[in-house]
């Protein structure tokens, strides 16, 4: 099949799918939507084309007008609602305990997976820590990062109260993982993209997730401790080359929200 084919009859020639092109790699050739030379080499297969165009005329290399839902206008959040559903979102820190089924993990991720990638790279790379006492030995291997980085760099360890969490761990509290019964883990080669790449997958997982009933938690200490400590990068298993951008606590919130806390004012310059 080449590039993309559009159907004469039913094209309004109205240049949507040219403007929207982030490649820029159609034109307008005697009124039908057509490939720029190089078009096969630049195009980076993200659907704009056929997301835009409302009579669904034109059919891309990758992917259909059948083969993409509808937008379901009716479901699109108002300003009001979209306000209110990012603020209620919360940091879940107290779990239930009671195990996520595979099945909404996985659609949780499928959701996250449309996440926006840089040149619609898509590298982000998913590993699901399922068992709970997997997720707590993982967790006895940051704890000793955070020995290691007591002895070796007192300074750091001061500035991110690595002694507190430490001595909580002692006391069998989990101010690693917060006994959360899952990790999610979004992992990548170390590209150009990848740093933004991974963690925009997360914010992604964790905003859908309460639609799910499943609360979440970002793991910045077990993130920070994947990217450094040779002891858990070994029990993690990445793929080689393969670096942790980002972890997610995952599980059923013991306790339920009732209001939605206040934040700063934002800080606004006008350039």
């Amino acid at each position: 099949m080449p590039l993309f084919v559009v159907d004469e009859n039913s094209c309004t020639r109205c240049g949507a799918c040219v403007a929207a092109c982030p490649a820029r790699i159609i034109e307008l050739r005697d009124g039908v939507p057509s490939p720029v030379e190089g078009a096969e080499k630049a195009c980076i297969d993200c659907g704009h084309c056929v997301a835009i165009c409302p009579p669904g005329a034109l059919s891309h290399r990758s992917m259909t007008p059948e083969d993409c839902p509808p937008l379901r206008k009716e479901w699109l959040l108002d300003p009001e609602r979209a306000e209110h559903f990012l603020r209620a979102r919360r940091s879940i820190r107290a779990y239930t305990g009671k195990t996520v089924a595979r099945e909404v993990l996985a659609r949780l991720i499928e959701v996250a997976s449309h996440a926006p990638t840089g040149h619609n790279s898509q590298t982000v790379s998913w590993r699901i820590v399922y068992a709970t006492e997997d997720v707590r030995k993982l967790a006895g291997l940051v704890i000793d990062w955070m020995r290691h980085t007591i002895r070796e760099a007192p300074e750091l360890a001061r500035g991110m109260n690595l002694d507190r969490v430490v001595a909580a761990w002692e006391k069998g509290i989990d101010r690693i993982c917060r006994s959360a019964p899952h990790i999610i883990i979004a992992h990548s080669q170390n590209d150009r993209f990848a740093a933004n790449s991974c963690p925009i997958a997360l914010s992604y997982l964790e905003l859908a997730a309460p639609s799910f009933g499943v609360g979440t938690c970002w793991g910045g200490y077990f993130t920070a401790a994947a990217r450094s400590w040779p002891p858990l990068q070994q029990a993690l298993g990445l793929p080689e080359g393969h670096i942790c951008f980002g972890a997610l606590m995952v599980g059923y919130p013991r306790y339920e929200y009732h209001r939605l806390p206040l934040r700063n004012r934002p800080r606004i310059s006008w350039y």
